[in-house]
C-alpha cells in the first residue's frame, strides 16, 4: 500500500465512520470505508503517530452533512471546538478554549491564519470544498510550522479523484439548499475530469438571503446570506508518483452588518448597518512523490493567503493581511512504523492599514525562517512515541519603522502506551517560541511604542486515556496551555486556558451514538478572564456538552438522526457584568439516498427545534451587559438535494 493510498486509520468502522473522533475516542481499523458514492483518502500518512493521539479528524459524512453549512455544522457534536458569531463572517474557533489564531492553520499546506478586523473571523472556510479537516489540540509536531504555540489545524480541499467515480474521466455533483429561516436560498456545483496523469477541478458557490430571526421570534438585523466561493485546482502526477498540485480559492461576502460586525450595539443603542466587504484568498503549489516509501520522500509547497476587509463607512478602513509560506522537507521512511520528517520553513507575514479619509496608512511587518525536525517512532508494540524541535529566527518590523529580531528554540514529545489490547494511556508536552505577532490592523496607532514589546513563548501539556469496551469506546483527557508574553497592542501579558475533555461512542448495526463534554477556563495575568480581556486569545467557555445520535430506519436509504448542545451556567469574574446563562438546542434531521438512484441525496433538517433564544458560548460580548450579542437562529427548517453525475 502507497503512502497515498494509506485509508482513514482513525475513523471508526461501520456506521461509526460518520463521527469524528475526538477527545480521544479513537479507532484501531485501518480499513477504508464506502460513502457512496464517493470514497475519499485520508492523506494524513502519521494517523498513527503519538503526536496524533488527541487529534480530531472529521469524516466524509460529516463534511458532506456540512456542506450546505458553514464551519459551526462542521465541528457540529464536539464539545471542545466552540464556533462563536453566527455569521461565517464573524464564526470564531475555539480550540480548548483558546482563540485559532494561536494555533498553527493551513489550507492545502499554505499557512493562514492572517489577523483581521477582530469584529469578523481571520478564518473564513467555506464546508463545501472541505475534503479532510484535522485538529491537533495543544500540543502540536514541529513539522506544523511556525507560530502554532496551542496546536495546530490543518484543512485539506477536494480533489478530482474525491468526485469522480472510478473509471470515469469526467464528473461532478449539483447541491441545492433553502433555509426557511431568513428565506435563504443556495447552490454549489463542483465538475471535476481525468485524463492520463492530468486532473482539474472547478468548485463554485452562491448563498443569499435575508436577516434570520432568534428563537423569541426577532429580526436580526445584518445577517443576511450573500456569499460567494469558488475552487480551482489543477494537477499532474506521473506513473512514478510525482506529483504536482495547485490550486487556489477565493471567498467573498459583501453585505450591510451591524457596525459591529460581530455584535448589535453597545449600552442598549442598537448599531446602524454598514457595508463589510470581505474577501479571503488561498493559493498553493505543491510537489510530492505518492509512491516514496524510502528514505528519500520529499516534499515542496509554497502558499500565499490573505484576508482583506473593507468597510467603506464612515472612515474608508482598509485593511489587508497576508501570508506568504515555503515549506520544504524530507521524510524518513526507517520502516512502516518510524519515520523522521526535517525540513526548513519560511513565512513573511503583514499586515496594513489604509483611510483615504483621514490619510492613515501604517503597516506591520515580520519573517521568519525555520528548521525543524519531527521524529515517529514505535520502539515497542506496545509504545509509540514522537519528538522533535525547532529552531526559528524572526525579525518584526512595526508601524514606525523600528525593528526587532528574536531567535527561539522550540520542543515537543509525545507518547502512547497500550497497558492492555484495549486500554492505553498517552500524553505529551512542548514549549513554542511565538516570536512577536502581527496585531488586528484595525488597532493601529501611531502612539504605540515597540521597545517593550517580547516574545510569546507558549507550553503546554496533555495527559489522557482510551479504553474500548466491545462497542463502547471512552476517552479523555486534561490539557493546559501557558502563553508568555502574548501581545496585546505594544504591551505584553500572560494568558493560561485548562481543562478537561471527555468523550464515549457507541455504535450498534444500524447506528451510532456521541456524547462529548469539554470544561475550559481562561486566566489573564493570573486572574480570571471575561471575553474582553482575553481577547483573540481565549474565550471563557465553562462546560459544554454535546450529543449526537444517528440511526437507519429499516427502510432503505432512510437515516434519521439529531443532537443536543448544551452550556452550563458559568460564573463569570467581576470584570465582567454578568454571568453566563446555560443552554439547550435540540436539532434533528432525515436523510434519504433512493436504492436506484444512489447519486441523489435528499436531506431535512430541523435546527433549533425548540426555538431557544441563546448566543453561542463562543460568541463576544454575552458577558456584558453593555453589549447587544449576536443571537443563534431560531428554529430553522432545511432542504438540501445533491445529484452527482
Amino acid at each position: 500500500m502507497t503512502r497515498r493510498n494509506a485509508r482513514l486509520s482513525h475513523l471508526m468502522a461501520g456506521t461509526a465512520a460518520s463521527v469524528l473522533v475526538a477527545h480521544g475516542v479513537q479507532a484501531q481499523s485501518q480499513e477504508p470505508f464506502e460513502l457512496n458514492p464517493i470514497h475519499v483518502e485520508n492523506r494524513d500518512i502519521f494517523a498513527n503517530a503519538a503526536d496524533r493521539a488527541t487529534s480530531m479528524y472529521v469524516s466524509d459524512f460529516e463534511l458532506e452533512r456540512a456542506r450546505t453549512g458553514d464551519l459551526k455544522d462542521v465541528f457540529a457534536g464536539v464539545a471542545s471546538v466552540s464556533v462563536g458569531g453566527a455569521l461565517p463572517l464573524t464564526q470564531k474557533i475555539f480550540l480548548n478554549g483558546v482563540d485559532m489564531l494561536n494555533l498553527g492553520v493551513t489550507i492545502d499546506g499554505t499557512a493562514q491564519n492572517n489577523r483581521a478586523f477582530h469584529h469578523v473571523t481571520a478564518n473564513a472556510i467555506d464546508p463545501g470544498l472541505l475534503k479532510q479537516v484535522r485538529a491537533d489540540p495543544t500540543v502540536a509536531p514541529a513539522d506544523a510550522g511556525p507560530y502554532a504555540l496551542a496546536g495546530s489545524v490543518v484543512f485539506e480541499t477536494v480533489d478530482a479523484a474525491d468526485v469522480l467515480a472510478p473509471g470515469d474521466s469526467f464528473g461532478g455533483n449539483l447541491r441545492l439548499g433553502y433555509a426557511d429561516n431568513g428565506e435563504t436560498a443556495q447552490g454549489a456545483l463542483t465538475v471535476a475530469g481525468m485524463q492520463g496523469g492530468f486532473s482539474w477541478l472547478g468548485y463554485a458557490k452562491r448563498a443569499e438571503g435575508d436577516d434570520y430571526e432568534s428563537g423569541s421570534g426577532d429580526v436580526i438585523p445584518g445577517t443576511a446570506a450573500d456569499l460567494e466561493s469558488y475552487l480551482g485546482k489543477v494537477a499532474y502526477e506521473s506513473r512514478d508518483g510525482h506529483r504536482i498540485e495547485l490550486s487556489g480559492q477565493r471567498l467573498r461576502d459583501s453585505e450591510l452588518r451591524q457596525f459591529r460586525a460581530n455584535f448589535g450595539g453597545l449600552n442598549g443603542v442598537s448599531d446602524d448597518l454598514r457595508l463589510y466587504n470581505t474577501t479571503r484568498e488561498s493559493y498553493s503549489l505543491s510537489y510530492e512523490n505518492t509512491l516514496a516509501d524510502g528514505v528519500w520522500d520529499p516534499k515542496v509547497t509554497l502558499g500565499y493567503s490573505e484576508s482583506d476587509i473593507v468597510v467603506p463607512d464612515p472612515w474608508d478602513s482598509n485593511g489587508l493581511s497576508g501570508t506568504w509560506s515555503a515549506t520544504v522537507q524530507n521524510t524518513f521512511n526507517l520502516s512502516d512504523a518510524d519515520t523522521i520528517t526535517a525540513g526548513i520553513d519560511w513565512q513573511k507575514r503583514f499586515g496594513e492599514y489604509t483611510s483615504p479619509a483621514f490619510g492613515d496608512d501604517y503597516e506591520e511587518r515580520s519573517r521568519n525562517v525555520g528548521l525543524f525536525a519531527q521524529a515517529r517512532l514505535q520502539p515497542l508494540d506496545r509504545l509509540r512515541l514522537s519528538f522533535g524541535g525547532r529552531v526559528d529566527r524572526q525579525t518584526f518590523e512595526g508601524i514606525d519603522g523600528s525593528e526587532q529580531t528574536n531567535t527561539g528554540v522550540s520542543a515537543n514529545a509525545s507518547a502512547t502506551y497500550a497497558l492492555t489490547d484495549t486500554f492505553s494511556v498517552r500524553g505529551g508536552a512542548s514549549t513554542v517560541f511565538g516570536g512577536i505577532d502581527i496585531e488586528d490592523n484595525y488597532t493601529y496607532l501611531p502612539s504605540w511604542s515597540y521597545g517593550s514589546l517580547e516574545p510569546a513563548r507558549a507550553d503546554n501539556a496533555t495527559l489522557g486515556f482510551d479504553w474500548e469496551v466491545g462497542r463502547l469506546t471512552l476517552g479523555g483527557e486534561v490539557f493546559v496551555t501557558m502563553i508568555d508574553d502574548a501581545r496585546s497592542a505594544d504591551e505584553n501579558f500572560d494568558f493560561r486556558s485548562e481543562g478537561f475533555n471527555l468523550g464515549a461512542t457507541y455504535d450498534w448495526d444500524s447506528g451510532s451514538a456521541r456524547l462529548t463534554a469539554s470544561q475550559s477556563d481562561v486566566t489573564v495575568n493570573g486572574d480570571p478572564a471575561d471575553g474582553y480581556s482575553a481577547l483573540d486569545f481565549g474565550a471563557p467557555l465553562g462546560t459544554v456538552i454535546a450529543f449526537e445520535i444517528e440511526q437507519e430506519t429499516g427502510l432503505d436509504g432512510l437515516r434519521v438522526g439529531g443532537g443536543l448542545d448544551l452550556a452550563l451556567d458559568y460564573d463569570m469574574p467581576e470584570s465582567a457584568d454578568t454571568n453566563l446563562d446555560g443552554y439547550e438546542v435540540v436539532n434533528v434531521f432525515a436523510e434519504y439516498i433512493p436504492p436506484r438512484h444512489d447519486g441523489l441525496t435528499l436531506r431535512a433538517e430541523i435546527a433549533n427545534l425548540f426555538d431557544a433564544e441563546y448566543a453561542d458560548r463562543a460568541t463576544y460580548g454575552t458577558d456584558f451587559d453593555t453589549v447587544t450579542t449576536l443571537k443563534e437562529p431560531g428554529r430553522t427548517i432545511s432542504l438540501t438535494a445533491v445529484a452527482r453525475f
